[in-house]
């Protein structure tokens, strides 16, 4: 189980084994390269801790943790864990500012402690066997090589992941297996019933804090400095991503502030100008003098379906992974640490969707819903789909959202196979395992949490618990921890997402400008064209390669024979999807891309080769 995930930790790795525990433990080292080895105990050897992650405000815990009679032998944040669990006991988490993921045994209680950040930066998966035994990891790899998981599917994970693109926490794609949902923890007694993981932690947007612009700007800085600040400590080389958009900007300017020496950043460039932004990237580069490196990536870079489909372990459908694995291997190649400016789009309130979907509100504020559903889901049965018109005439989908209530109809704009589309994707068979069941749940589950009646932080809300956490940090994570690269996100820093949380949405999004307070503050750190400008994201043209050099794969793998074994699709519909997008009548690369990568994990993970019962939705 611990080799499984050599490529997270290849500096060291150990054990630690005495009766009924296990904990295994492979190294990046960071902080305390000398002395921070793990699995490590407490004085006594009662406590004994694995640890991925940073804990960036350990330095100023240890003299207060000294302070109330704990001795330490090393000058690593791990140990801090072990006297703080000590001190606190299961309060401990809250002390702690970072990224992490951590499972603890306490001997004397005879309870393992299980804990994930707040904001669901590092993974942690666990499941409990049949025959009593808790096995836990980083990666789901980790548990399938224990040889005790049951590798049957679960249907409602195909569920979310056909509509999200992603498993939504806490479900994986196998049934006996959860993902610990971020902010919360699990406290096992041995011998008795493990209880339902405990919360410990949530962004409330319902307080709402009046303050001047101006105030609010400096204030930003300031925060930003400190949360960047805070990342910077390491002793091995550190350097930041460098996209040319305003996020992973902030981060750089923040750091080339705080640092006596040139800051290390790295950016991709793409041979089609439609998906290159590493002009941009260079200005920022060239203004604050860093050591910046470009590498070139070819536009029919795909070859990396497979390689992803291992990395991820359970289907994953963003396609932005490919450009992100090629930037972590660039990155490692000169450092060890890389900042990134991931984060940013959701406390900020950057995303195009967001402004979509307050206009939309405005116009659900006027009628009931009563009257909205038959006039405007009418409206949307009849509209054409016109993927190939200008976006002001593609109201289809703006119909639909508008028959819906708010959370369904954010739900609806993030889906990728939308509803009506998952109807007639999923053959009667596995409709009838889904017993009814949507994805939306997963929406209406967190929506019930939110405190606030403002629209916007509604949407945030919702982003911050599924699209962060399912899709941008498994897809960093994963694509870092590949090449041993450990990457840190000032932007999800918890005391700043917390503050964020406080400002009106005036702040956020003004008229059509996204990012309204981040912008304005960066104003004099920043060029005006890294701010301003069309947000581009970070995309491959999948819509021209399965039309063009991957016509035939798509097509072998949509209407092959992994997917058909499943009974699980409807094959006419796959038919269509296939034709009416390489005939150029319809746009449906995504969807197409979702289906991919459902093969390539069916055919790369241990439940494919059981050719049976292991990916049966039974």
């Amino acid at each position: 189980m611990n080799e499984a995930q050599h490529h997270r930790g290849p500096d060291e790795g150990d054990l630690h084994l005495e009766p009924g525990v296990g904990l295994g433990h492979r190294r990046l080292s960071i902080i305390d390269v000398a002395s921070g080895q793990q699995p490590l105990a407490n004085e006594d050897g009662s406590v004994v801790v694995v640890f991925n992650g940073e804990i960036y405000n350990f330095q100023s815990l240890i003299p207060e943790l000294t302070a109330l009679g704990h001795t330490f032998r090393t000058r690593s944040d791990t140990e801090v864990i072990v006297h703080a669990w000590e001190q606190w006991g299961e309060a401990c988490v809250e002390r702690f500012r970072g990224m992490f993921a951590f499972a603890l045994f306490d001997r004397n209680q005879d309870v393992l402690f299980l804990a994930r950040d707040r904001l669901g930066v590092k993974p942690l998966f666990y499941a409990l066997l049949p025959d009593g035994q808790l096995i836990f990891g980083s990666e789901l790899k980790a548990l399938t090589a224990h040889g005790g998981l049951n590798l049957d599917m679960d249907p409602l994970a195909v569920e979310e992941y056909f509509a999200l693109g992603y498993v939504a926490d806490p479900r994986t794609i196998y049934r006996q297996a959860f993902k610990l949902e971020p902010a919360h923890s699990l406290r096992i007694r041995r011998g008795e019933t493990p209880p339902a993981p405990r919360r410990y932690w949530d962004v409330d947007f319902g307080h709402v804090e009046q303050i001047d612009a101006v105030q609010a700007e400096e204030e930003l800085i300031r925060r930003l400095r400190e949360s960047v600040g805070l990342r910077m400590i390491s002793e091995v080389p550190l350097g930041a991503f460098l996209s040319g958009g305003v996020d992973s900007s902030a981060v750089v300017a923040m750091m080339a502030q705080s640092s006596d020496t040139p800051v290390n950043t790295c950016a991709i460039a793409f041979d089609d100008p439609a998906f290159d932004e590493s002009k941009f990237a260079q200005q920022v580069a060239d203004r604050y003098h860093t050591n910046h490196r470009v590498e070139m990536v070819a536009s029919d870079d795909f070859d990396l379906i497979d390689t992803l489909a291992w990395l991820y372990d359970e289907p994953y459908a963003d396609s932005s992974a490919l450009p992100t694995y090629r930037v972590c291997q660039l990155a490692r190649k000169h450092v060890t640490v890389a900042l990134s400016g991931d984060g940013g789009d959701e406390s900020f309130g950057g995303y195009r969707r967001y402004r979509m979907h307050l206009m939309e509100e405005r116009l659900r504020a006027r009628l009931p819903l009563g009257v909205r559903k038959p006039l405007f889901g009418t409206l949307g049965q009849i509209y054409p789909k016109a993927d190939w018109a200008p976006r002001v005439f593609r109201a289809k989908s703006t119909f639909e959202s508008l028959a819906r209530s708010s959370v369904e109809a954010y739900f609806h704009s993030v889906s990728i196979l939308r509803d009506p589309m998952r109807a007639q994707l999923f053959s009667p068979k596995m409709k009838s395992a889904l017993g009814g069941y949507n994805a939306v749940e997963v929406f209406h589950r967190h929506a019930a949490r939110h405190t606030s009646d403002e629209p916007l932080s509604l949407v945030q809300y919702l982003d911050l618990n599924t699209y962060l956490v399912g899709d941008i940090n498994t897809k960093v994570d994963r694509a870092s921890m590949a090449h041993s690269l450990e990457v840190r996100e000032p932007l999800m820093d918890h005391p700043l997402v917390e503050w964020l949380a406080t400002l009106p949405a005036s702040l956020k999004i003004r008229g059509q400008e996204g990012k309204y307070l981040l912008k304005k503050s960066l104003e004099p750190h920043l060029p005006h064209d890294i701010m301003y400008r069309p947000k581009m994201g970070f995309a491959v043209p999948l819509a021209r390669w399965f039309r063009g050099p991957l016509k035939q794969r798509v097509r072998d793998a949509v209407l092959g024979s992994r997917l058909a074994d499943t009974g699980w699709f409807n094959r006419p519909y796959l038919e269509h999807l296939v034709d009416a997008h390489q005939s150029g009548r319809r746009d449906y690369s995504a969807s197409l891309w979702t289906l991919l990568m459902f093969d390539a994990f069916l055919r790369n993970s241990t439940a494919a080769s059981a050719q049976g019962d292991g990916r049966k939705c039974a």
